[in-house]
């Protein structure tokens, strides 16, 4: 059956070109959705504009926004997931943020050149991932909105310095404020429950300046006292050690997972993927696309990048989303 599509809608497809923002392309797309005509001929178009929209919001990859509202500082989520960078004075904090992201951050060697939350976005394969970079925390210093960040963030990257006067002291003063604020910092595998999802963070351990720890006790008693907890990654920001595996941490901790929509008949788009957390299934890909795939789903069709034994496998509604599984909804 043929699509008959009105001339109103390639006018308005003609928007998209000059639109920047997923806002304005999100607001594009659904009036393209309207015009459309609902019939079986445009079942295929309807679902097709349903996934880009779903995608844009998805994604979220717009400009971190940081806005002050009286004395609190609020930094928009943006990205496939938010990471606030965490640590005591010249840690190299913002050293890390400007080597990772697209940041351009005051950098200096004398403590507190950071007053404000700097976000940028780190880009890892094909998703970005926001880190933002807060004020160093001291015995003297730490804001109630420094807290309020952490406690709304999907994770906390512990920046710490081992060539420090006292590394260890250091550390403990950070989980003190912290526990102020009733903030308890637990490891990469802990499974986090929803209702300690704003008290129980993530964290992810860096010990920095890798290249300049000339003493060798100093070191061991810091990584003496973040065990059994903490597993750290030691690194230099300006050698650029350990980098690429710190990113990688970072996606790991964070649990991410990279879901790719194909429409019956067409080959998948795998530049722009869902971003679930795993435990998603395949009726909350349905859910997120447009509450009509989730009425009326009957199945999924699975294909895997890197199986070719499991390409166009019929699966359940429940089935348990992976990293990179390509999926094919079926009303």
């Amino acid at each position: 059956m043929p699509a008959n599509l009105p001339p109103q809608y390639f006018e308005t497809e003609k928007k998209l070109k000059t639109a920047k923002t997923p806002q304005e392309k999100i607001a594009i797309l659904e009036e393209l959705l309207a015009i459309v005509p609902k019939h079986k001929g445009t079942e295929k178009l309807q679902a097709q504009l349903k996934s880009k929209i779903a995608k844009l919001r998805s994604q979220a990859q717009k400009k971190p926004v940081v806005a002050k509202r009286g004395p609190i500082f609020l930094v928009d989520k943006a990205g496939a997931g938010q990471v606030v960078l965490v640590g005591g004075p010249n840690t190299g904090k913002s050293s890390l943020l400007a080597a990772l992201t697209n940041a351009k951050p005051e950098i200096a060697d004398y403590p507190f050149t950071t007053r404000l939350p700097q976000p940028g976005m780190m880009p890892y394969e094909n998703i970005q991932i926001q880190l933002v970079d807060l004020p160093p925390v001291t015995e003297e210093y730490f804001e109630f909105w420094q807290a309020e960040l952490i406690k709304n963030a999907d994770g906390i990257l512990l920046l710490l310095d081992p060539t420090g006067e006292d590394p260890v002291g250091d550390y403990l003063v950070i989980l003190a404020k912290l526990e102020e604020r009733k903030i308890e910092l637990v490891n990469e595998e802990v499974a986090i429950p929803p209702d300690k999802f704003l008290f129980q963070k993530k964290t992810l351990v860096v010990i920095n300046k890798k290249d300049l720890t000339h003493e060798e006790s100093k070191l061991r008693e810091l990584q003496d006292a973040l065990k059994p907890n903490f597993n750290p990654l030691l690194v230099s920001v300006v050698q650029k050690e350990g980098l690429e595996r710190l990113k990688e941490r970072i996606f790991n901790f964070l649990r991410i997972l990279r879901v790719y929509s194909k429409i019956p008949g067409k080959k998948p788009d795998l530049d722009e993927p869902f971003i679930f957390r795993q435990g998603s299934t395949v009726m909350d890909m349905a859910r997120m696309i447009h509450k009509d795939f989730a009425e009326k789903l009957r199945y999924a069709r699975l294909w895997k990048k890197n199986d070719l034994h499991l390409q166009g496998v019929r699966v359940n509604r429940e089935y348990l989303l992976q990293d990179e599984d390509i999926i094919e909804l079926h009303l």
